[in-house]
């Protein structure tokens, strides 16, 4: 308990000038009231390999209302839907995404390394799956709500992640987070306000601060969403009180990635905003068994 509340101590120390900065700016674009429950981590990704066109495809036909996805920026300024900074785990290939340019992105093969079972079988090995760039899943999914993850602080990434999203039309249907303070907050300003975000960690640290301190109602975030596991290195963030404070600042509250049925039941009983899941069809049947 003791390291507990050292680590909160920490966590306040660097969390207090953002608290106080987080103002909510005139012109920020909210959520639409639709914004799904149900969010697709990398897809389907228990089911086909994570971060591809069939996962999506399978995450949108069982239901999944949402597509979460993780960007980076090839060497010629492509947005390309990969988790990892180089394509070493997933593709048959190896080598950093910033160092390859597009074509030889295209190439790789992106279900080469997929195994539902554990590495006995790989059904996607030579398939055709390819790394999809942003602008193929907005093209592929018009209806779907993009949840896109922007990995690394890269030199223009913001920018070109901005110009698909204007290209696709798809401003109303995207949101954008990162890790990285610096990345989120310079998509905000490129963006000016007009693309819903979600809370980068130090702005998570800072809320949580002022949650645990009754504060949350003070709070004016910048952000839409906050997107959080349900604990951190100790700490249990998804409370009664962290949800409470989340909605009356009119923030939604994502966790992630929950794939047990009865940990997805708990957290909807509990009033969480949406679910992140390799498993988008059970959310979808729980979702369904509710209504």
């Amino acid at each position: 308990m003791k390291k507990k509340w050292v680590l909160i101590a920490a966590i306040a120390g660097s969390a207090t000038v953002l608290a106080a900065a987080a103002v909510r700016k005139d012109g920020r674009q909210a959520l639409r009231g639709d914004w799904p429950v149900n969010l697709a981590h990398r897809g389907a990704s228990a089911r086909a390999p994570e971060n591809t066109l069939e996962a999506f495809r399978l995450a949108v036909e069982a239901g999944a209302g949402g597509l979460e996805l993780d960007v980076h920026v090839t060497r010629d300024g492509e947005v390309v839907v990969i988790h990892d900074a180089s394509v070493d785990r997933t593709t048959d290939g190896s080598g950093a995404v910033a160092e390859m340019e597009l074509e030889e992105i295209r190439r790789l093969d992106a279900g080469y390394r997929f195994s539902p079972d554990g590495g006995r079988t790989f059904p996607y090995r030579g398939r055709g799956v390819t790394i999809p760039t942003l602008a193929e899943v907005y093209a592929s999914f018009p209806e779907a709500r993009v949840n896109a993850d922007i990995k690394k602080a890269q030199s223009g990434a913001e920018e070109a992640v901005l110009r698909v999203i204007r290209s696709a039309g798809a401003e109303e249907r995207t949101l954008i987070a990162s890790t990285e303070h610096a990345v989120v907050r310079r998509f905000r300003r490129i963006s000016r306000g007009h693309i819903a975000t979600a809370a980068s960690r130090r702005e998570i640290a800072a809320f949580y601060v002022l949650s645990r301190a009754r504060l949350g109602a003070l709070a004016r975030p910048v952000y839409d969403a906050l997107q959080v596991p349900v604990e951190h290195r100790g700490i249990e963030l998804v409370t009664p009180r962290f949800l409470r404070a989340a909605r009356s600042t009119g923030v939604r509250v994502d966790v992630w990635t929950i794939n047990a049925a009865a940990e997805m039941r708990w957290l909807l009983d509990l009033g969480v905003s949406g679910i992140m899941t390799d498993h988008p069809e059970v959310l979808a049947a729980l979702l369904a068994g509710r209504q």
